[in-house]
């Protein structure tokens, strides 16, 4: 089975309608899991604990995803670039 790496990450976000952090140093780290259903569920705990503040957020990274700079051209290109 392949293993597709997922970090859960979160924190205050100087703006709810922007994904820009207060404080970089305040970000929390929940974890790296091994799968998507794993880390959804991290993520969803993590969530559901800050509900009553708006400017938190959590995210979830797919971290297979990652680019791979020894190829010219990765899937995971940025768009619009």
């Amino acid at each position: 089975m392949t293993q597709r790496l997922h970090l859960v990450f979160g924190g205050e976000l100087t703006d709810p309608s922007k994904n820009v952090f207060r404080d970089v140093n305040d970000i929390d780290i929940i974890g790296m899991f091994p799968d998507y259903d794993s880390a959804y569920n991290a993520w969803k705990s993590a969530a559901q604990r800050t509900v009553d503040n708006a400017h938190m957020r959590y995210f979830i990274a797919h971290i297979h995803r990652l680019r791979d700079e020894a190829t010219a051209a990765s899937p995971t290109e940025e768009l619009g670039n």
